[in-house]
This record gives C-alpha cells, sequence and structure tokens, in this order.
C-alpha cells in the first residue's frame, strides 16, 4: 500500500574504532527532506542531546495513537483544541530475557471545544479505536527481514 522510508548515515571520523570512543551519532533523513541527528541512548555512550532508538519508539508510538485519535474524533464531529502527553516507555526484560520497550504508558490531556463534548465512555472508545487503528501499535509484534 506504501512505503516509508529512512536514511541512515554513519561515520568513524578521525577517532578509534574501541567501544568507548567510537561514535553513537548519526543522521536519519525522511523521504520529505527532514534530517535529524541521532544517537545511542545515554546509558550507551550517546549523547543525549539527540534522540536515542528507544525514545523514537515511544514517541512513534505517541504520535501515531494522536494522529489516529484525531482523525476519529473529527469523523465523530468532535472539536479538539489541543492533545498533549507524557508517553513513558519501560526497558524491561522480556519473556526470552532479553532487554525490551516491554511497556509503553501513554498519559493524554486532551481540550476539546464546541458544543459536543465526549462522555467519558465515548472518550474511552475513541483511545480504543485510537489503539486498534494505529499503525505503529499494529507494527509492534511485526517480523523484521534482512535483505541482502
Amino acid at each position: 500500500m506504501s512505503e516509508h522510508k529512512a536514511i541512515l548515515r554513519w561515520e568513524r571520523g578521525d577517532v578509534e574504532f574501541s567501544y568507548q570512543k567510537y561514535p553513537r551519532d548519526h543522521t536519519l533523513s525522511f523521504d520529505g527532506g527532514h534530517t535529524m541527528t541521532a544517537t545511542a541512548a545515554p546509558a550507551y555512550l550517546g549523547n543525549p542531546a539527540n534522540v536515542d532508538p528507544e525514545e523514537a519508539f515511544v514517541g512513534s508510538l505517541s504520535s501515531c495513537h494522536m494522529l489516529t485519535f484525531l482523525a476519529i474524533a473529527c469523523k465523530q464531529k468532535f472539536v479538539l483544541e489541543s492533545y498533549e502527553d507524557e508517553a513513558v516507555g519501560h526497558m524491561e526484560k522480556n519473556a526470552e530475557g532479553k532487554l525490551a520497550i516491554t511497556r509503553v504508558e501513554l498519559h493524554p490531556k486532551i481540550k476539546f471545544s464546541g458544543e459536543k463534548q465526549p462522555t467519558s465512555e465515548e472518550l474511552e472508545k475513541l483511545h480504543h479505536g485510537a489503539h486498534d487503528n494505529c499503525f505503529i501499535a499494529n507494527s509492534v509484534k511485526t517480523e523484521v527481514t534482512v535483505v541482502k
């Protein structure tokens, strides 16, 4: 149905290639022209000023949930003024004993306007629909293939 591309670039530069010294910073470029600097998590010698994969994963889930929520709410004629989320991902050992982001908690704060305000039941249904239809949430257990 669609493809989504990212171009990753990393260079060692003039530093020794040893675990404590090689740079973790790299760039990610996306098809819309945006380029960002990413890195490893600070616990793995990354630069805390840049986004790391774990943060990006949590942010991606939060963003996808919000975008899906907005679409569903709009189609149901609710009017939103703002949506904020302080999402938290939990790095833990999974069932296989490997470190993974096993849980992500979303904490949305949503402001509606207009005459039509959702009841608590309707709000719950909006969130349920957003979760069920979020492309990223539906991809968390996806098969990953390396193409040579």
